[in-house]
């Protein structure tokens, strides 16, 4: 058991710099812009030993009008009511503004803890905005610099009341061990962002027509029918021509290093505008990571003619993505209640067990001798390359490793053969499938003695 520590604070004082400081890494974009974050992101926070859930917030901002500002902010509040403890946060170069001082007041009405934090406090320049800090009577704040880690002692210290009350120490979370890592990938304003909220059962992340919205790769843990989950859903991919600003840039960043951290990919698309070549770019990028993939056919209640489509996408997924023959399509409406989602959680599900498929070297042998009689491999210079011995050199994607006489002279269309055939064999749809050529004997089988 732990706590839960929300930053809060207006934008741009810092939170996210902090976040990623306690996280031990970049999880979160920073830039000199206000309003980077717009969900609220959680991570596993070390400091001092200590261990503690932490979530990072969009700024506080006092604006009800715009409905993203009050999307972002509702997002907040959300995290004020999860949070056990709140770091209010502050901009100590800056001063104590008219908003700071209303949000204090706005915080003590939660009933929960506050710790006062000055941020950006390194050097003279921070003294004055330190010293302005206690008249918001939230008690002595703690010199911060979230940028050079200093003041971290002292957030520690504030933090040790808390840090005795929740943390057990040596305890370990099993179960988080075994959730499986899905990422949530597509194109702009697919509707990836409306899928997880389906899933959840709530408004957890921003999602509207814009398309945009999500900027960060947001994790989120979850159970579907008792199995632990961890969301990531992430930002939009564009055309890479297209992506110019800065943010945008950091954003993709940040969803291609989610999918190669995550072990399943749903890759939503639009049904309204299927297998973009942006869509297939993704898709090549996830086999090429060694991801499981299912696709999502989204936006599904809008098709009229939907035999027709449906036979005519799985003809498209077919010529277009052979190397992922068998790829599972799913047809769902993240908007219209949620329709396929089920189907789609079993699909992930299936293609997770296949993605960690082991298969005994005997089965393998015998599927090996079998392949060559139905298709023998071609003369190289008139003699015929031999195929020896198959063995699977580990899963996660299955990988095999084949010893043969004369591994460079096999044409890449009989690799495809033999990757076709073992995924029909040993059903392994949806999972990229390595296979390695080695010259050599069995490396296994009993060395021959001279005499």
């Amino acid at each position: 058991m732990t706590f839960t520590l929300a930053i809060i604070g207006r934008p741009n004082v810092g939170k996210s710099t902090l976040f990623n400081r306690l996280v031990g890494r970049q999880l979160a974009l920073v830039d000199d812009r206000p309003g980077v974050t717009r969900d609220r992101r959680e991570g596993e926070a070390r400091l001092g030993g200590a261990e503690f859930n932490i979530i990072d917030t969009a700024g506080l901002d006092d604006t009800r009008g715009d409905d993203l500002l009050s999307a972002m902010r509702g997002q907040t509040e959300m995290a004020v009511a999860q949070a056990d403890v709140l770091l209010f946060l502050v901009d100590a170069r800056a001063g104590i503004t008219p908003m700071d001082e209303a949000f204090a007041q706005e915080l003590r009405r939660s009933d929960k803890p506050i710790i006062l934090a000055a941020n950006k406090a390194e050097g003279k320049a921070g003294e004055g905005g330190l010293l302005e800090a206690y008249a918001l009577g939230l008690g002595e704040p703690i010199r911060l610099s979230a940028a050079h880690g200093e003041g971290l002692g002292d957030l520690y210290d504030a933090l040790m009341p808390y840090i005795e009350a929740y943390v057990e120490a040596d305890e370990t979370d099993e179960e988080a061990d075994k959730s499986i890592s899905l990422a949530i990938l597509g194109r702009p304003n697919a509707g990836k962002s409306t899928l997880i909220n389906q899933l959840l059962g709530e408004e957890r992340l921003l999602a509207g027509p814009q398309a945009g919205m999500t900027r960060d790769a947001i994790s989120i843990e979850w159970q579907w029918r008792g199995t632990p989950i961890k969301l990531i859903d992430t930002a939009g991919m564009r055309k890479r021509a297209r992506v110019k600003e800065k943010l945008e840039k950091l954003a993709v960043a940040d969803a291609l290093r989610a999918m190669r951290y995550a072990e399943c990919v749903v890759l939503v698309i639009d049904a309204l505008k299927p297998f973009d070549k942006q869509d297939l770019q993704i898709a090549d990028l996830v086999v090429r990571e060694g991801r499981a993939l299912v696709i999502a056919v989204n936006k599904w209640d809008m098709v009229k003619d939907k035999r027709a489509v449906r036979k005519m996408l799985d003809e498209e997924v077919e010529r277009l993505l052979p190397q992922m023959r068998g790829v599972k399509l799913v047809y769902i409406s993240a908007l219209k209640g949620g329709k396929g989602l089920d189907q789609m959680m079993l699909a992930v599900l299936n293609v997770y067990e296949a993605w960690n498929t082991r298969v005994s070297t005997g089965g393998l042998n015998r599927w090996l001798e079998g392949a060559v009689h139905a298709h023998n491999p071609p003369a190289s210079r008139g003699r015929r390359i031999k195929l020896r011995y198959i063995t699977q050199a580990k899963s996660r994607p299955p990988t095999f490793i084949v010893f043969c006489s004369k591994p460079d002279a096999l044409p890449e269309s009989y690799s495809r053969y033999l990757i076709n055939d073992l995924r029909e064999t040993f059903n392994l749809p949806s999972v990229p499938i390595r296979l390695h050529m080695r010259k050599g004997d069995n490396p296994y089988a009993p060395k021959k003695t001279k005499h």
